[in-house]
């Protein structure tokens, strides 16, 4: 997965046909749609590059507004990885190098369906990276997004996540 979609509950059918006309609409008609069995929670598969689809989804929504009607959150994944601390731990090393000396970050982890301690994987990311944490004023945002057995990694600006 690259994207992740979130919904309203029971709408998830209605924001996977939204993304993929807005994917279609963006030349990738290849794009992997799955409803996955956590409620309000849709995941993308793109063959377009996440954080450009987020741009070209923040330009047309300021067009036309009502283009998004079901798809409340857009989220870039740059990588997924088996739900286990060490692999989570690795990417988050392995596209953290983005990050400059002097920069800042938080980190935030969006779990469900798993019994993996949050606090675990807060701790093992920060023990290995040497920039300042700041909650409040930050940089950039470690971004483990846990969905059962699969887990999405990004190291992102706020604005790079789309929030309608």
């Amino acid at each position: 997965m690259n994207l992740i979609v979130t919904s309203s509950r029971h709408l998830e059918d209605e924001a996977a046909q939204e993304i993929t006309t807005i994917l279609e609409s963006f030349g990738d008609n290849n794009s992997k749609i799955n409803i996955t069995n956590l409620s309000g929670i849709v995941t993308c598969i793109t063959t377009l590059e996440p954080f450009s689809v987020i741009k070209k989804i923040q330009e047309k929504i300021l067009e036309e507004p009502w283009s998004m009607r079901y798809c409340h959150r857009i989220i870039p994944i740059q990588e997924t990885v088996i739900t286990e601390k060490q692999n989570i731990v690795n990417s988050v090393l392995n596209h953290a190098k983005i990050m400059r000396i002097e920069d800042t970050y938080r980190i935030t982890v969006e779990k469900r369906h798993s019994a993996i301690s949050t606090k675990e994987i807060i701790d093992a990311i920060a023990d290995k990276i040497d920039n300042k944490v700041s909650l409040e004023r930050f940089d950039w945002i470690i971004l483990v997004e846990i969905l059962g057995n699969k887990t999405g990694i990004s190291i992102l600006k706020e604005n790079d996540i789309l929030s309608t």
